[in-house]
């Protein structure tokens, strides 16, 4: 399926490991040209390194933390007009109430919540201007699902996604795309650091942590390109009727509910 993505700009925050990453992956094998931002200079030079050694694109890396006010501006003026924007930068720390203080709450909400409101903000103008354009939050299903042991990222993730269909909603008329995803667990380093944290409070080992696993659908967290696919279709012409809406996938956690 030709996607016709070949010479779009996209601009992925987070993209230095995980989804984020996997993604400018996906999009280069599409031929796409890529503005990459994350904190870690490092790494971001090593995924360019392993995308141009395969794909014909032009990759700028932007080394920047989105949390610090001031960010989202000069990202925005550093890497000017985009096709799509995919925000994924951030990720809210689990525990509960008691767990997650006040500052640490705040932190994971400025970087994550705050940073995507303040980008759709910057680039949304900028795609009026050309006529066009798709944005993409990367969200997650603890939206959905509310657990008091991710409280800070449930409450979070469910206002992004009121913020994304709210949106979204109306875009259409300025011909701007504005959907979200929600991934459940995926076979990312963090889900296995918070396996491991649950292992530990749960069953007193974190090396248990696989027990917990054994509880996914097909008893595995999702694969990466189960999410950077969907992502790159969203992306596309081909889902040009859809925006202000949500897609889950996370092998349907999120509705595994009962009445008892």
């Amino acid at each position: 399926m030709d996607l016709q993505l070949s010479g779009k700009r996209i601009l992925i925050t987070g993209a230095s490991m995980g989804i984020g990453a996997h993604l400018a992956e996906t999009f280069a094998a599409e031929n796409a040209h890529l503005h990459l931002t994350a904190r870690s200079t490092d790494k971001l030079e090593e995924l360019k390194a392993r995308i141009t050694v395969s794909h014909d694109v032009e990759v700028t890396l932007h080394s920047s933390d989105l949390a610090q006010s001031g960010a989202c501006e000069l990202l925005s003026e550093a890497v000017g007009s985009v096709d799509v924007l995919v925000n994924n930068a951030g990720a809210i720390p689990s525990g509960s109430l008691w767990d997650v203080d006040e500052e640490a709450w705040r932190k994971g909400w400025d970087l994550k919540v705050m940073g995507y409101i303040n980008l759709c903000r910057l680039f949304y103008k900028k795609m009026q201007t050309q006529g066009e354009g798709v944005i993409i939050n990367n969200i997650g299903n603890g939206g959905e699902v509310f657990d008091a042991k991710y409280i800070a990222g449930t409450t979070g993730n469910a206002s992004l996604m009121a913020f994304t269909r709210a949106l979204g909603g109306n875009s259409l008329a300025d011909n701007i795309r504005v959907v979200g995803v929600n991934p459940g667990p995926v076979d990312t380093d963090r889900i296995y650091n918070m396996l491991k944290k649950r292992a530990a409070s749960q069953l007193g080992d974190e090396n248990k942590y696989k027990e917990l696993e054994a509880t996914y659908p097909l008893g595995r967290p999702a694969h990466k390109h189960e999410i950077s696919d969907l992502i790159a279709f969203l992306a596309s012409f081909r889902s040009g009727y859809t925006s202000g809406t949500i897609f889950t996938v996370d092998g349907g956690i999120a509705s595994r509910r009962s009445i008892i």
